[in-house]
């Protein structure tokens, strides 16, 4: 004799008094348990209602991130399917609330599972809910801050650093959800640093456009325009990993507990006294550095540049780089950093044929 398969549920769902609904109806429910088969709420007045089987399906990596208690938003799919029970979809309450999710993990500090991708410039890309965000390569850790491209297609806990569902910005930490960081605590250090005072700093990384440094547990950037008053070309010259420099606090970023830092001010700025120092008058001996289209630069100091404009050149004069040349100072633009440069007149000699 045939024996009539049951849903794995009947038994919780049969003993429940089912709630007067409408198909395409919203409501709160409130889980009672998530399993890899389906997820049961309570729809109130005594009623359970079940997920839809193609939805346990598509959504079940993010039950990861619900738990029984927690309360959502579900649409009647079924006011009363063929076993008796509800069905429901959760289809729109991760498209209206995954960001509040997000706000409410942020400020709790609690960890989210995400779904990791491609690594690319800015750091691991990953999928919360359908959200996509990003893991800075500085916040990963371990084997993943030296192997990012192995995280693709691993689901991993991190924890909300940035959330804005406005600007469409996700920023999260694998760091901070292994080490238990956090950012109660952050934000305390944060509020001792002052403004304009030196700190030690070690460094976390180097980028194309700066140094990202940690001063006293709190994460800033060495923007590439304030490691030296003169041009640097390759950011991996000046420093590695792990290193120890001393750094001056520019500003604070209290909405993202970031700071902005600085090697190159803690130095003397060498245009600060350019027209007291370098005379109009004086010649001066200086090495060509650079070629371009518009003439030749020179380098008198670390910092400090000038530029024999083509306009000033003779069609046979041409020099190498590295090449010391006599010029003298034709204008000093102290404003935007700029010396114009002249070459001395040679006379030639009456004989000179």
């Amino acid at each position: 004799m045939n024996k009539t398969k049951k849903h794995p549920l009947s038994g919780l769902l049969t003993k429940t008094k089912i709630k007067s609904l409408k198909k395409g109806e919203e409501i709160e429910a409130k889980i009672v348990s998530i399993s890899k088969k389906t997820v049961v709420f309570d729809i109130g007045g005594k009623s359970k209602a079940i997920l839809g089987r193609e939805e346990t399906l598509k959504f079940s990596f993010y039950f990861s991130n619900l738990k029984p208690g927690d309360k959502v938003l579900v649409r009647v799919i079924t006011p009363e399917s063929k076993e008796g029970y509800p069905v429901v979809s959760i289809r729109n309450f991760f498209q209206k609330s995954r960001w509040q999710i997000l706000q409410e993990k942020k400020e709790k500090e609690e960890e989210i599972e995400v779904l990791c991708g491609e690594y690319g410039h800015g750091g691991v890309f990953i999928d919360f809910m359908g959200v996509r965000g990003v893991i800075p390569k500085i916040q990963l850790f371990g084997e993943a801050s030296t192997n990012p491209e192995g995280l693709k297609g691993k689901k991993i806990k991190v924890k909300v650093l940035e959330v804005d569902e406005k600007k469409n910005r996700l920023v999260v930490s694998q760091k901070a959800a292994v080490l238990k960081i956090s950012q109660k605590e952050i934000k305390e250090r944060f509020e001792k640093i002052e403004e304009g005072k030196t700190y030690a700093a070690r460094v976390l990384g180097i980028s194309d456009f700066g140094v990202f440094c940690e001063v006293d547990g709190v994460e800033g950037l060495v923007h590439l325009s304030e490691v030296s008053w003169e041009k640097i070309s390759n950011t991996k010259t000046i420093a590695k990993t792990d290193d120890k420099i001393n750094v001056l606090v520019i500003k604070k970023n209290p909405k993202d507990l970031k700071l902005n830092l600085s090697i190159k001010r803690l130095t003397k700025d060498p245009w600060s006294d350019i027209e007291k120092r370098y005379s109009k008058e004086k010649g001066l001996t200086g090495k060509i550095v650079r070629k371009e289209k518009y003439g030749y630069i020179v380098r008198f100091e670390p910092g400090v540049e000038g530029l024999i404009h083509i306009s000033n050149l003779k069609k046979e004069q041409q020099f190498n780089v590295g090449q010391k040349v006599n010029v003298y100072i034709e204008k000093i633009n102290k404003k935007n950093r700029r010396i114009s440069l002249i070459l001395p007149e040679k006379e030639k000699p009456v004989t000179y044929r």
